[in-house]
């Protein structure tokens, strides 16, 4: 459930509530506090949640399961106006996103620092994302702005947003309409506490956005998770096909063979999913699709060089020709995921490559199918 204001304030605190299972102050029938909500600030705009920095079991297992995509659309909080330790009206305001993990990326690199966080109502999409959308975007800024009453509570009129929202964003616009300047934080919420002790400078380092192994391999889980539905269509059509030939009077060979075609599909998706986002550096093609199918490519000749006597020509040319193809749509929809592709190159993409997967997997059904009946 989300925070919200309280109808009479509690007493300022920053320590978690006690334990009991009595209500916190702040709660409303049906809505509930976050437990990372540890107090509240009394401020001219009214009570402020007091949010503290520490990460909680609850708020490591959300991470993990935002990870592997489990209830991502549901993982946000009430947007509105938070404080970060005892902030006064001199206190930086930072702006954010409201999907949770954003939330929990930026509040844990706040130890030991007085701030404000205006939380933006991106429908628990991240920054870059929405403010792609334009949920994280100019008119949201000055909504929340309005609504949290945040010009009675600074005496300044600076908004610290993250770099990666700049593209959703006219800082013109919003100085115009709120008399709020915006100033461009780093990429990083960890470099947050380095740009506000030199007095909000950034340096080079800051302003990189980078896309490191750690990072990519970080984001293989939800892409193997996105997979689960159509893997288990997949799966299923591959066992009835297995039956295809005279393996028909004999189930335990059409199932040996339809366990053979999955493992030729999972080995797909792996590649294409897990192993070509790894190596995306290294690859040379430029388009993903393309990488995939290269990755692809190379994990089906080592199949067949280990397995060849067992496949036969034709069930070996299904394999050569389904596993690149089946790859190449899997690292096609890392696009999502990186830091260096853009909406209408990716459509281009797709425009060109799905038509080819699809026929590479439509010959290899066929030429799965006929080796059934020849012997492979």
């Amino acid at each position: 459930m989300e925070s919200a204001a309280p109808a009479v304030p509690a007493a300022v605190t920053c320590c978690p509530p006690p334990a009991g299972g009595g209500a916190q102050a702040g709660e409303r029938p049906g809505l509930r506090l976050w437990p990372f909500v540890c107090g509240w600030l009394d401020t001219p705009a009214g009570p402020v949640p007091q949010v503290e920095t520490r990460q909680r079991p609850n708020d490591l297992f959300g991470r993990w399961q935002m990870r592997w995509g489990l209830g991502r659309m549901r993982y946000r909080i009430a947007p509105g106006l938070y404080a970060i330790g005892n902030p006064d009206s001199a206190a930086p305001v930072l702006v954010t996103a409201n999907y949770k993990l954003t939330f929990d990326s930026l509040r844990r690199e706040l130890t030991g620092l007085d701030a404000w966080i205006l939380v933006l109502e991106t429908f628990g999409i991240n920054v870059w994302c929405a403010a792609g959308k334009g949920t994280f975007g100019t008119d949201e800024v000055i909504r929340r702005l309005r609504a949290s009453g945040l010009d009675q509570v600074v005496a300044h009129r600076t908004l610290i947003l993250p770099q990666l929202g700049a593209p959703g964003v006219a800082a013109h616009q919003v100085r115009r309409e709120s008399g709020f300047s915006v100033l461009y934080g780093p990429v990083r919420a960890a470099d947050l506490p380095a740009f506000l002790a030199t007095g909000n400078q950034a340096t080079p380092a800051m302003r990189r956005v980078s896309f490191t192994t750690a990072e990519r391999f970080a984001l293989t889980p939800v892409e193997l998770t996105s997979m689960l539905r159509p893997l288990g269509w997949g799966i299923l059509l591959l066992l009835l096909l297995g039956l295809a030939g005279p393996q028909l009077l004999h189930p335990g060979a059409a199932l040996g063979r339809g366990l053979a075609a999955i493992a030729a599909g999972l080995a797909g998706v792996v590649t294409g999913a897990v192993l070509t986002p790894l190596l995306l550096p290294w690859l040379p093609p430029r388009a993903f699709a393309a990488k995939g199918a290269m990755s692809g490519g190379v994990v089906a000749l080592f199949g067949l060089a280990c397995s060849w006597e067992g496949l036969g020509p034709w069930n070996g040319a299904a394999l050569l020709l389904a596993l690149p193809a089946v790859a190449s749509w899997c690292a096609m929809n890392f696009t999502g995921s990186s830091t260096f592709t853009s909406p209408s190159g990716v459509e281009k993409e797709m425009r060109r490559a799905i038509p080819l997967q699809g026929l590479a997997v439509l010959v290899a059904g066929v030429l799965w199918i006929y080796g059934g009946f020849v012997g492979g």
